[in-house]
């Protein structure tokens, strides 16, 4: 892991395409503005895992379920 300093209004290159902004210190908290192109998801990182964890739950679903949602959808 990279461990880096930065103070506010300074800033992080990650390629030539994303760029992280220290906006705000507040207390213990650091607001962070992040530049990247519209393509490139960001997440949280717990929704980043919500996310994870559905994807992961609808791939393992069976297929008697999803020939009961099959049949729920044509009525």
């Amino acid at each position: 892991m990279l461990v880096l300093t930065r103070k506010l209004g300074e800033s992080i290159a990650i390629d030539d395409h994303i760029k992280i902004v220290v906006v705000q210190i507040k207390g213990k908290q650091v607001r962070l503005g992040i530049k990247a192109p519209k393509e490139t998801k960001i997440h949280r990182e717990e929704v980043y895992k919500s996310i994870q964890d559905q994807n992961t739950e609808a791939a393992q679903a069976d297929l008697s379920s999803i020939s009961d949602l099959a049949d729920e959808l044509k009525k």
